[in-house]
């Protein structure tokens, strides 16, 4: 049950007709058919613009026939590689499994429909569409194919990512939580609707969160061609889905009157209350970013900024605001140190009890330290030795002063001093071993934090890689003040240079290397301790300091990333990657 609710499948239950825990009885798995009502109970709770587009789910509306699902049972496989182990949602026509590729050992997801089903087509088009958009921010498409009479759609299956409706039970999110969801599912939907991809099934059970603190989306355009969803402004109607997830964020409640995925709607009667008149304590700047993204008769909470009508609007909007820090740790202060009573232990000889002889015998006092016959020859010995010592000591000297008189009237010679000023020979520069790095990101956006462990672990087949940024290849000012990461060379180092081997060539790149007091360093880069900086057109760049700089902590800063094509991992712009670094002192 732990993977079924993060495994990326199950597409009725996400729907938003109806909360998660109401139909969670209703997924099968023994291959029998759900029976579905003409209307959800829940229908209200959908937003503005979801009820534009009829939901067409197959149910029987004017006569229209109800489509059988295929009858597929546990252990089958699909082109001999996927076996089927569980089914966890089967409705109208299609149902979604969880599997097994046999081929690469690892879990994955299927949805499942035949291949004479209206929707087929669409499907079809919908998973491969999805699946050349290559973002990661959005759980994969692996393979979708027609067989056999059957069409089916593989993807990606998250056993540790949880979905935002189990999240949302817990509770309401932190300032700094809710800003994170919104920043990065508003970045994510703006580059698929740049791409022509919109998903509008975009649900709390559509949204993820991985144990890096990552938000992974599922779905996209497939679910919706799986319901048969379609929207006349699909922008907005995303928009208004991101907003509604906001909502839900800041206050644990659903913004529409009837409840939905576990949390309770808004007081009949009242219409859309902004955040932070239903619960005390909302960020403001957040409660009033939800209202401009829901749809409000036209209005906003503060009637003074315009609503946000498209994901790339609202994304805007979340990096106009001033960032909002995560919360200090707090740390539980140690117990205080409980002095043991030691009581000491007499060896060699039995415990006296009281009243005996024994205990009335006193214990031999011991004599002074160096008065027993060892320690008075031990006396002599020591005395010995450092009379000697002196005598040789003197001796040296005079030996000393008497060579200095013979040599004063002979010519002295002078060794040539080496360009430093000095005799010695320069040193050759040291590897320095790098014990961590994290992702620096002062905008609270970071490019990729999970694969920052790839930019120094010698493989340089694995990399770190940015976004793409349409703007460049100057980052600095109009798209942002730079990205990079902060390495861990374990205690204070020396620091000399270093060589950083990239992904991409052409343009130029530009990194400059910052002595840091952390990982998350403190106050602007602008403040930092510049250690050396360089520019490349090619695919390594070595950067050499003026003089060796003492610091525990390196932050390796970017601030111009050349044009690349669009590649497997993301779309075409001004982008990087760092497949290698190695630090010298």
């Amino acid at each position: 049950m732990a993977e079924r609710s993060t495994a990326a499948v199950d597409v009725a239950d996400n729907g938003g007709d109806e909360p998660l825990t109401a139909k969670a009885g209703k997924a099968t798995t023994d291959g029998a058919a759900e029976s579905q009502t003409t209307k959800s109970p829940a229908a209200d709770s959908l937003s503005p613009a979801q009820k534009e587009t009829p939901d067409t789910d197959g149910e029987k509306q004017g006569g229209e026939p109800s489509y059988s699902t295929p009858e597929l049972h546990s252990g089958h496989k699909l082109a001999r590689r996927y076996r089927l182990e569980e089914c966890v949602t089967r409705l109208d026509g299609f149902s979604s499994w969880r599997a097994v590729d046999e081929k690469l050992r690892r879990a994955v997801g299927v949805h499942i429909l035949p291949s004479d089903h209206p929707r087929a087509r669409s499907v079809l088009a919908a998973a491969r569409s999805s699946a050349l958009l290559g973002d990661p921010r959005f759980v994969q498409v692996l393979d979708a194919v027609e067989e056999n009479d059957l069409v089916y759609v593989v993807h990606e299956w998250l056993p540790d990512a949880v979905e935002l409706t189990a999240l949302l039970a817990s509770g309401p999110f932190e300032p700094h939580d809710a800003y994170q969801l919104v920043d990065q599912v508003s970045q994510a939907m703006a580059a698929a609707h740049r791409e022509g991809l919109a998903h509008l099934r975009l649900t709390p059970g559509a949204v993820l969160r991985t144990s890096t603190g990552q938000y992974r989306i599922r779905g996209l355009a497939v679910n919706a061609a799986l319901r048969g969803i379609s929207a006349d402004g699909p922008q907005r109607t995303d928009t208004e889905a991101i907003g509604a997830l906001l909502y839900a964020a800041l206050t644990q409640r659903w913004p529409y009157e009837n409840d939905a995925y576990g949390l309770t709607g808004l007081p009949k009667g009242v219409g859309l209350v902004a955040p932070d008149q239903v619960r005390a304590g909302v960020h403001r700047g957040l409660s009033e970013l939800a209202m401009r993204a829901l749809i409000n008769d036209g209005a906003t909470a503060s009637r003074q900024e315009p609503p946000c009508t498209t994901p790339d609007e609202l994304a805007k909007a979340v990096a106009a605001m001033p960032r909002i820090r995560p919360p200090e740790p707090s740390f539980t202060a140690p117990p205080e140190y409980q002095r043991s009573t030691y009581q000491p232990i007499s060896h060699g000889r039995p415990a006296a009890r009281p009243g005996s002889p024994l205990a009335a015998q006193a214990a031999p006092t011991p004599p002074p330290p160096l008065q027993t016959r060892s320690g008075k020859a031990l006396k002599w010995a020591v005395s010995a030795l450092l009379i000697a010592a002196l005598g040789l000591g003197s001796w040296q000297i005079a030996d000393k002063l008497l060579d200095d008189r013979n040599t004063t009237d002979e010519p002295k010679t002078s060794e040539t001093a080496a360009p430093g000023g000095t005799g010695d020979v320069p040193k050759a520069p040291v590897p320095l071993a790098i014990q961590g790095a994290q992702e620096y990101a002062p905008d609270g956006r970071p490019q990729n934090a999970a694969k920052v462990g790839a930019s120094y672990d010698d493989d340089t087949a694995s990399d770190w890689r940015t976004g793409y940024f349409v703007e460049g290849p100057e980052l600095v000012p109009s798209v942002k003040e730079g990205v990079g990461i902060v390495y861990d060379l374990g205690s204070e180092k020396e620091i000399s240079g270093a060589s950083i081997a990239l992904r991409y060539v052409g343009n130029h790149t530009t990194m400059t290397l910052y002595a840091v007091d952390s990982l998350s360093p403190s106050g602007s880069v602008n403040s930092m301790e510049r250690i050396a900086t360089g520019q490349t057109n090619g695919s390594n760049l070595t950067l050499t300091a003026q003089k060796a700089t003492k610091s525990r902590f390196v932050l390796l800063w970017m601030t111009a990333m050349p044009f690349s094509p669009r590649d497997g991992y993301n779309g075409a712009g001004h982008k990087q990657g760092i497949a290698d670094v190695k630090f010298t002192g």
